[in-house]
């Protein structure tokens, strides 16, 4: 697992092997089983996640009930309740394992301390969250400007690998479709 945070860490900002062996050993493994709850809501997000493997879900329920998707992440991806976690207030939102997940945990306190004593680690969390940022307002600019057939193709092309790993109504979801919308639109890309 050093090797796999070291490889990803220098896609950003190079990093010498002593400080990612110190950024590693601040670093928690936990390992959640399928549909196993890495943050509920009211619970305040205590970490940001590293996915070592597995699939994760970031949602919300509605005033009706409904799960409303708002973000995936699968090996090699980092995810938290942004909010929840920087501001250490309760989560609106819940994280779930889709499949069995193995995580790195990185709680806020450890995350300042590294910050102070490696200032590369903060420039690479800002291009990170830079891309995230980017990544949400693309996701937003599809909704606007997109039909819902026209989103399913994107997602489909940009992100191969969800469509194989996350069921078919929880991609309805992410895309504001309904799931026999989505089963339609599959038969007809086969």
């Amino acid at each position: 697992m050093k090797e796999q945070i070291k490889t990803y860490f220098n896609r950003y900002v190079t990093f010498e092997d002593s400080e990612i062996d110190a950024i590693y050993s601040k670093l928690e493994e936990k390992t959640f089983r399928k549909k196993e709850f890495l943050l509920t809501e009211n619970s305040i997000c205590r970490y940001n996640f590293f996915i070592v493997k597995g699939v994760v879900r970031l949602f919300y329920l509605d005033a009706k009930g409904h799960e409303k998707i708002t973000q995936f992440a699968i090996d090699n991806w980092w995810i938290t309740h942004m909010e929840s976690f920087i501001q250490q207030i309760p989560s609106t939102q819940y994280l779930q394992a889709i499949e069995d997940t193995t995580v790195l945990c990185l709680s806020k306190s450890n995350l300042e301390t590294l910050y102070k004593t490696y200032p590369k680690l903060e420039r690479m969390f800002r291009l990170i969250t830079e891309n995230m940022l980017i990544a949400n307002l693309r996701k937003s600019d599809i909704y606007l400007q997109m039909k819902s057939k026209e989103r399913y193709s994107f997602f489909v092309e940009k992100l191969p690998g969800f469509a194989q790993r996350v069921p078919q109504y929880m991609i309805a979801s992410y895309l504001e479709i309904t799931p026999e919308y989505l089963s339609e639109l599959r038969r007809q890309r086969i």
